[in-house]
């Protein structure tokens, strides 16, 4: 079977892929490659693709990767119905009660009023 995966390439740090068909068996990085569709950046989020190619080895049933699934529909590439993009991941987040946006509303603390009352003299007291 036909895999249709994503082989990296660039230096350390800075990754860059190229969207190949292989054997599925095959690990990604063995050279054994079938044919080369394109190349992808994620640092730039550029995609290049020969669509026509990707097409036919779609309809041949070649299976993509999950990544490279949803690089192909936003190239815009048909997939046949057999291929199922996953679903957005949400991540969980734990202890969110004590998240700043979930705390109670402190109310400001007013400070003493500074207006000027007219003063009162105390009156002397009688001994």
């Amino acid at each position: 079977m036909l895999a249709i995966r994503l082989q990296r390439n660039g230096r350390s740090g800075y990754a860059v892929y190229r969207i190949v068909v292989q054997e599925a068996s095959r690990h990604p990085l063995s050279g054994r490659v079938v044919a080369e569709l394109g190349s992808y950046n994620p640092h730039t989020k550029a995609t290049k693709l020969n669509k026509e190619l990707a097409e036919k080895f779609l309809s041949n049933g070649a299976q993509p990767s999950g990544r490279v699934a949803i690089l192909l529909s936003k190239e815009g590439v048909k997939l046949p119905k057999w291929v199922k993009l996953s679903p957005k991941k949400t991540a969980t987040i734990r202890k969110a009660d004590k998240l700043r946006k979930n705390q109670p509303a402190e109310e400001p603390t007013e400070a003493p009023a500074t207006e000027e009352a007219p003063a009162e003299t105390e009156a002397p007291a009688e001994a």
